[in-house]
Protein backbone atom coordinates (compact mmCIF):
# COMPACT_ATOMS: atom_id res chain seq x y z
CA UNK A 1 0.00 0.00 0.00
CA UNK A 2 1.01 3.96 -0.53
CA UNK A 3 0.50 4.71 3.12
CA UNK A 4 0.36 9.13 4.29
CA UNK A 5 1.75 9.05 7.37
CA UNK A 6 1.27 12.72 9.17
CA UNK A 7 3.67 13.35 11.77
CA UNK A 8 6.08 11.23 10.02
CA UNK A 9 8.93 12.81 11.46
CA UNK A 10 7.82 12.86 15.24
CA UNK A 11 8.94 10.58 17.62
CA UNK A 12 5.79 7.98 16.69
CA UNK A 13 5.76 8.94 13.54
CA UNK A 14 9.17 7.83 12.36
CA UNK A 15 9.08 4.77 14.08
CA UNK A 16 5.92 4.15 11.87
CA UNK A 17 7.34 5.25 8.99
CA UNK A 18 10.16 2.48 9.39
CA UNK A 19 7.97 -0.50 10.36
CA UNK A 20 5.74 0.62 7.25
CA UNK A 21 8.74 0.70 5.03
CA UNK A 22 10.24 -2.58 6.53
CA UNK A 23 7.01 -4.46 5.57
CA UNK A 24 7.13 -3.53 2.08
CA UNK A 25 5.04 -0.38 1.36
CA UNK A 26 5.33 3.10 0.70
CA UNK A 27 5.45 6.05 2.77
CA UNK A 28 4.34 9.94 1.66
CA UNK A 29 5.09 11.92 4.82
CA UNK A 30 4.16 15.45 5.94
CA UNK A 31 6.78 17.13 6.52
CA UNK A 32 7.50 21.28 8.25
CA UNK A 33 10.94 21.41 7.44
CA UNK A 34 13.88 21.12 5.16
CA UNK A 35 15.51 19.24 8.38
CA UNK A 36 12.14 16.81 8.17
CA UNK A 37 12.19 16.78 4.22
CA UNK A 38 16.06 15.31 4.52
CA UNK A 39 15.21 13.10 7.57
CA UNK A 40 12.40 11.61 5.44
CA UNK A 41 14.43 11.37 2.32
CA UNK A 42 16.83 9.22 3.95
CA UNK A 43 14.37 7.09 5.25
CA UNK A 44 13.07 6.14 2.12
CA UNK A 45 10.01 7.63 1.98
CA UNK A 46 7.88 10.27 -0.26
CA UNK A 47 7.95 13.83 0.86
CA UNK A 48 4.77 16.06 1.04
CA UNK A 49 5.32 19.40 2.46
CA UNK A 50 2.60 20.92 4.89
CA UNK A 51 1.48 21.14 8.25
CA UNK A 52 -1.76 20.31 10.67
CA UNK A 53 -3.40 24.04 9.70
CA UNK A 54 -2.46 23.48 6.08
CA UNK A 55 -5.85 21.63 5.11
CA UNK A 56 -5.04 21.70 1.30
CA UNK A 57 -1.84 19.71 1.68
CA UNK A 58 -3.77 17.14 4.26
CA UNK A 59 -6.48 16.72 1.37
CA UNK A 60 -3.70 16.08 -1.23
CA UNK A 61 -1.92 13.59 0.39
CA UNK A 62 -5.06 11.46 1.54
CA UNK A 63 -6.32 11.64 -1.69
CA UNK A 64 -3.44 10.48 -3.50
CA UNK A 65 -2.64 7.66 -1.17
CA UNK A 66 -4.53 3.99 -0.03
CA UNK A 67 -4.32 4.50 3.20
CA UNK A 68 -3.78 7.09 5.95
CA UNK A 69 -2.38 7.27 9.83
CA UNK A 70 -2.52 10.33 11.85
CA UNK A 71 0.17 10.76 14.42
CA UNK A 72 0.55 14.38 14.27
CA UNK A 73 -0.28 16.32 17.36
CA UNK A 74 0.87 19.60 18.17
CA UNK A 75 2.11 18.77 22.05
CA UNK A 76 1.98 21.95 23.64
CA UNK A 77 -0.04 21.57 26.49
CA UNK A 78 -0.05 25.41 27.32
CA UNK A 79 -1.75 25.57 24.06
CA UNK A 80 -4.07 22.38 24.40
CA UNK A 81 -7.65 23.34 23.83
CA UNK A 82 -6.11 25.42 20.26
CA UNK A 83 -4.23 22.44 19.60
CA UNK A 84 -7.14 19.77 20.26
CA UNK A 85 -8.63 22.35 17.71
CA UNK A 86 -5.90 22.07 15.41
CA UNK A 87 -6.31 18.42 15.21
CA UNK A 88 -10.25 18.16 14.95
CA UNK A 89 -10.00 20.01 11.75
CA UNK A 90 -7.10 18.27 10.50
CA UNK A 91 -8.43 14.89 10.66
CA UNK A 92 -11.97 16.10 9.33
CA UNK A 93 -9.77 16.97 6.09
CA UNK A 94 -8.57 13.88 5.94
CA UNK A 95 -11.71 12.34 6.10
CA UNK A 96 -13.37 14.38 3.68
CA UNK A 97 -10.34 13.03 0.84
CA UNK A 98 -11.34 9.50 1.89
CA UNK A 99 -14.98 9.83 2.04
CA UNK A 100 -17.24 7.33 0.27
CA UNK A 101 -14.17 5.46 -0.42
CA UNK A 102 -12.48 1.91 0.98
CA UNK A 103 -9.28 3.38 1.99
CA UNK A 104 -8.87 3.58 6.00
CA UNK A 105 -8.04 6.24 7.95
CA UNK A 106 -5.99 5.06 11.32
CA UNK A 107 -6.25 7.58 14.04
CA UNK A 108 -4.25 8.46 17.07
CA UNK A 109 -5.99 9.07 20.59
CA UNK A 110 -5.47 8.64 24.14
CA UNK A 111 -6.89 6.73 27.63
CA UNK A 112 -7.62 9.97 29.78
CA UNK A 113 -11.06 9.34 31.07
CA UNK A 114 -12.31 6.47 29.57
CA UNK A 115 -12.52 4.34 32.66
CA UNK A 116 -12.45 4.54 36.63
CA UNK A 117 -11.83 2.70 38.81
CA UNK A 118 -10.79 -0.04 36.37
CA UNK A 119 -8.49 -0.56 33.39
CA UNK A 120 -10.09 1.07 29.55
CA UNK A 121 -10.89 -1.45 27.26
CA UNK A 122 -11.36 -1.29 23.72
CA UNK A 123 -15.27 -1.72 23.60
CA UNK A 124 -15.36 1.30 26.23
CA UNK A 125 -17.02 4.25 24.26
CA UNK A 126 -14.91 7.68 23.58
CA UNK A 127 -14.95 10.47 25.74
CA UNK A 128 -16.26 13.35 24.28
CA UNK A 129 -15.33 17.01 24.48
CA UNK A 130 -15.19 18.49 27.41
CA UNK A 131 -14.10 22.13 29.18
CA UNK A 132 -12.03 20.21 30.92
CA UNK A 133 -10.14 17.93 28.33
CA UNK A 134 -11.19 19.35 24.99
CA UNK A 135 -9.55 16.41 22.80
CA UNK A 136 -11.60 15.04 19.88
CA UNK A 137 -9.53 13.15 18.03
CA UNK A 138 -11.40 9.79 18.56
CA UNK A 139 -15.02 11.55 18.63
CA UNK A 140 -14.41 12.98 15.22
CA UNK A 141 -12.64 10.05 14.04
CA UNK A 142 -16.31 8.00 14.75
CA UNK A 143 -18.44 10.70 13.59
CA UNK A 144 -16.64 10.19 9.92
CA UNK A 145 -18.00 6.75 9.69
CA UNK A 146 -21.19 7.67 8.69
CA UNK A 147 -19.65 9.95 5.95
CA UNK A 148 -18.20 6.43 4.31
CA UNK A 149 -14.43 6.93 5.97
CA UNK A 150 -13.08 3.64 6.72
CA UNK A 151 -11.82 5.08 10.06
CA UNK A 152 -10.44 3.44 13.16
CA UNK A 153 -8.44 4.78 16.64
CA UNK A 154 -5.27 3.43 18.26
CA UNK A 155 -5.17 4.76 21.83
CA UNK A 156 -1.91 5.87 22.86
CA UNK A 157 -0.60 5.55 26.49
CA UNK A 158 3.09 6.27 27.52
CA UNK A 159 5.22 5.43 24.97
CA UNK A 160 8.31 5.23 25.18
CA UNK A 161 12.22 4.21 24.31
CA UNK A 162 15.75 5.65 26.21
CA UNK A 163 15.28 9.20 24.28
CA UNK A 164 11.39 10.25 25.00
CA UNK A 165 8.51 8.68 27.66
CA UNK A 166 5.41 9.92 26.48
CA UNK A 167 4.24 12.45 29.41
CA UNK A 168 7.26 10.78 31.52
CA UNK A 169 9.33 13.51 29.46
CA UNK A 170 7.67 16.67 30.51
CA UNK A 171 7.73 15.46 34.29
CA UNK A 172 11.22 15.03 34.27
CA UNK A 173 11.93 18.80 33.24
CA UNK A 174 9.23 19.43 35.46
CA UNK A 175 11.44 18.06 38.66
CA UNK A 176 14.52 19.64 37.25
CA UNK A 177 12.95 22.89 36.83
CA UNK A 178 11.69 22.46 40.45
CA UNK A 179 14.33 20.38 42.27
CA UNK A 180 11.99 17.94 43.24
CA UNK A 181 10.03 14.99 41.84
CA UNK A 182 6.37 14.72 42.55
CA UNK A 183 3.38 12.75 42.89
CA UNK A 184 -0.02 13.21 44.16
CA UNK A 185 -1.20 11.58 47.13
CA UNK A 186 -0.42 7.80 47.75
CA UNK A 187 0.94 7.74 44.04
CA UNK A 188 -0.31 4.54 43.75
CA UNK A 189 -2.43 5.77 40.14
CA UNK A 190 -0.81 4.14 37.35
CA UNK A 191 0.04 4.74 33.37
CA UNK A 192 -0.15 2.27 30.91
CA UNK A 193 2.85 2.44 28.59
CA UNK A 194 4.14 0.77 26.07
CA UNK A 195 7.71 1.18 23.66
CA UNK A 196 7.23 2.91 20.51
CA UNK A 197 8.30 0.04 18.33
CA UNK A 198 5.39 -2.07 19.59
CA UNK A 199 3.23 1.02 19.12
CA UNK A 200 4.25 1.12 15.69
CA UNK A 201 4.20 -2.68 14.83
CA UNK A 202 0.47 -2.21 15.77
CA UNK A 203 -0.34 0.79 13.43
CA UNK A 204 1.48 -1.11 10.70
CA UNK A 205 -1.31 -4.46 11.66
CA UNK A 206 -4.40 -2.16 11.68
CA UNK A 207 -3.71 -0.50 8.64
CA UNK A 208 -3.57 -3.88 7.20
CA UNK A 209 -5.54 -5.95 8.96
CA UNK A 210 -7.92 -3.59 11.04
CA UNK A 211 -11.88 -2.55 10.45
CA UNK A 212 -13.80 0.54 10.12
CA UNK A 213 -14.85 1.53 13.06
CA UNK A 214 -12.55 -0.54 15.52
CA UNK A 215 -10.82 0.95 18.62
CA UNK A 216 -7.20 -0.19 19.35
CA UNK A 217 -4.93 -0.31 22.34
CA UNK A 218 -1.24 -0.02 22.39
CA UNK A 219 -0.72 -0.93 25.87
CA UNK A 220 2.02 -3.08 26.88
CA UNK A 221 1.80 -2.60 30.41
CA UNK A 222 -1.68 -2.03 31.45
CA UNK A 223 -0.47 0.40 34.50
CA UNK A 224 3.15 1.56 36.16
CA UNK A 225 2.45 3.70 39.70
CA UNK A 226 3.14 7.01 39.53
CA UNK A 227 4.58 7.00 42.51
CA UNK A 228 7.67 4.55 41.29
CA UNK A 229 7.62 6.64 38.09
CA UNK A 230 8.74 9.91 40.10
CA UNK A 231 11.33 7.85 42.38
CA UNK A 232 12.86 6.76 39.52
CA UNK A 233 12.73 10.56 38.24
CA UNK A 234 14.09 11.65 41.36
CA UNK A 235 16.82 8.94 41.38
CA UNK A 236 18.18 10.08 37.54
CA UNK A 237 17.74 13.58 38.36
CA UNK A 238 19.20 13.44 41.79
CA UNK A 239 16.48 15.36 43.22
CA UNK A 240 14.28 14.46 46.25
CA UNK A 241 10.45 12.59 45.11
CA UNK A 242 7.49 14.16 47.19
CA UNK A 243 3.82 13.41 47.89
CA UNK A 244 1.74 16.66 46.47
CA UNK A 245 -1.81 17.01 47.28
CA UNK A 246 -4.29 17.27 44.94
CA UNK A 247 -4.57 21.35 45.26
CA UNK A 248 -1.19 21.46 44.95
CA UNK A 249 -0.43 19.56 41.73
CA UNK A 250 -2.13 22.22 39.16
CA UNK A 251 0.29 24.78 40.63
CA UNK A 252 3.57 22.21 40.57
CA UNK A 253 2.40 20.30 37.17
CA UNK A 254 0.78 23.52 35.12
CA UNK A 255 -0.57 21.95 31.97
CA UNK A 256 0.22 18.26 33.26
CA UNK A 257 -1.85 19.12 36.69
CA UNK A 258 -4.90 17.43 34.51
CA UNK A 259 -3.01 13.65 34.05
CA UNK A 260 -0.70 13.78 37.08
CA UNK A 261 -3.13 12.33 39.11
CA UNK A 262 -5.44 10.36 36.66
CA UNK A 263 -5.53 6.42 36.73
CA UNK A 264 -4.59 5.97 33.36
CA UNK A 265 -4.57 2.06 32.92
CA UNK A 266 -5.93 -0.35 29.65
CA UNK A 267 -5.82 -3.71 28.90
CA UNK A 268 -5.22 -4.75 25.24
CA UNK A 269 -6.50 -7.93 25.41
CA UNK A 270 -9.01 -7.51 22.74
CA UNK A 271 -6.25 -5.57 19.79
CA UNK A 272 -3.84 -9.02 20.83
CA UNK A 273 -6.72 -11.59 19.87
CA UNK A 274 -8.05 -9.55 16.90
CA UNK A 275 -4.93 -8.53 15.51
CA UNK A 276 -2.27 -11.23 17.03
CA UNK A 277 -0.26 -8.11 18.05
CA UNK A 278 2.11 -9.13 21.02
CA UNK A 279 4.11 -6.39 22.37
CA UNK A 280 8.27 -7.79 22.74
CA UNK A 281 9.86 -4.71 23.79
CA UNK A 282 11.24 -3.50 27.40
CA UNK A 283 9.29 -2.18 29.71
CA UNK A 284 8.71 1.96 30.86
CA UNK A 285 10.39 1.54 34.02
CA UNK A 286 13.87 -0.29 31.99
CA UNK A 287 14.03 2.40 29.66
CA UNK A 288 13.17 5.68 32.40
CA UNK A 289 15.98 4.24 34.68
CA UNK A 290 18.71 4.48 31.43
CA UNK A 291 16.99 7.38 30.17
CA UNK A 292 19.25 9.61 27.66
CA UNK A 293 17.71 12.62 29.92
CA UNK A 294 19.81 11.44 32.94
CA UNK A 295 22.88 10.31 31.11
CA UNK A 296 23.51 14.42 30.22
CA UNK A 297 22.55 15.46 33.74
CA UNK A 298 25.59 12.95 35.15
CA UNK A 299 27.08 13.70 31.80
CA UNK A 300 27.01 17.75 33.47
CA UNK A 301 27.52 16.96 36.56
CA UNK A 302 31.16 14.63 36.07
CA UNK A 303 31.91 17.21 33.65
CA UNK A 304 31.35 19.69 36.36
CA UNK A 305 33.74 17.82 39.24
CA UNK A 306 36.31 17.32 36.82
CA UNK A 307 35.93 21.06 36.28
CA UNK A 308 36.26 21.76 39.87
CA UNK A 309 39.41 19.22 40.61
CA UNK A 310 41.66 20.75 37.76
CA UNK A 311 41.13 24.53 39.19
Amino acid sequence: MRIFVTGATGFIGSAVVQELISAGHSVIGLVRSEAGTKSLIAAGADVLRGDLEDLGSLRIGAAMSDAVIHTAFVHDFSKFKQNCEIDKRAIEALGAALAGSPRPLLVTSGLALLALGRSATEDDAPVHASASYPRASEVTAMSLLARGVQASVVRLPQVHDRVKQGLVTYLINIARQKGVSAFVGDGLNRWAAVHVLDAARLYRLAIEKGAAGARYHAVAEEGVPMRVIAESIGRGLKVPTVSLSADQAGEHFGALGLFAGLDLVASSALTQQRLDWRPTQIGLMDDLEHACDFERENAKVNEGRYVASSQ
